[in-house]
């Protein structure tokens, strides 16, 4: 049973298991991540984890998730012209990838695909996708409104995506030469580069 505090409630403690799995997984990997500690970090007995993930494969595919769904950027209802929009797209964009959380969660998730193929197939829709579809269906309304050239919307947003992580995802992951996620500068660069290949006719 968990505890009688609201944040020890069955819901609670979910979210605590989850939270220190990450922690645990983000720091030894799923091979050397402990579900002793796993629950002594969330402050439950061993068996209340069980009573909540049958395995630590399933704990560790639920971490997945949950930053699966942190992931997803939408541009939502935010005000300003496609400019200003992009660039806040950009640096969300960035910073939920491009952080050494979230190059240590890729190096982590990406290592044990051989494990768990099914995940990379969930992390790409339900994140990577998700996100592009997003972009797509904005951008395909600027086409319409005339703020950009007609185009497939669907490679615009893909393309967009990769300008804005892609090599600097690489080199942090590859190289000893940390990367700045909040990068004004390299993100304006991006955008106004894109908004030229997009100019309308």
């Amino acid at each position: 049973m968990c505890a009688t505090l609201t944040d020890f409630q069955p819901q609670g403690c979910h979210r605590r298991l989850v939270e220190a799995a990450a922690q645990e997984f983000g720091r030894d990997g799923f091979r050397g991540a402990s579900v002793d500690r796993i629950a002594a970090a969330a402050g439950v007995a061993k068996q209340t984890l069980y009573n909540h993930f049958p395995s630590k494969e399933a704990l560790f595919e639920e971490t997945i998730r949950c930053h699966v769904r942190d992931i997803v950027v939408e541009l939502g209802d935010a005000q300003g012209g496609i400019r200003e929009r992009l660039l806040a797209f950009g640096d969300t964009f960035r910073q939920r990838l491009l952080s050494q959380g979230g190059l240590e969660w890729y190096r982590m998730m990406v290592g044990e695909l051989s494990r768990m193929p099914e995940l990379g197939g969930m992390v790409w829709h339900q994140g990577i996708l998700a996100t592009q579809r997003h972009l797509a269906d904005f951008l395909a309304a600027a086409m319409t409104r005339g703020e950009l050239r007609h185009d497939d919307p669907a490679f615009a947003a893909e393309m967009l995506c990769s300008m804005l992580i892609n090599s600097d995802r690489t080199r942090g992951l590859l190289a000893d030469d940390p990367v700045s996620p909040a990068d004004p500068q390299r993100v304006s660069s991006i955008i106004n580069c894109f908004l030229r290949a997009y100019r309308p006719d």
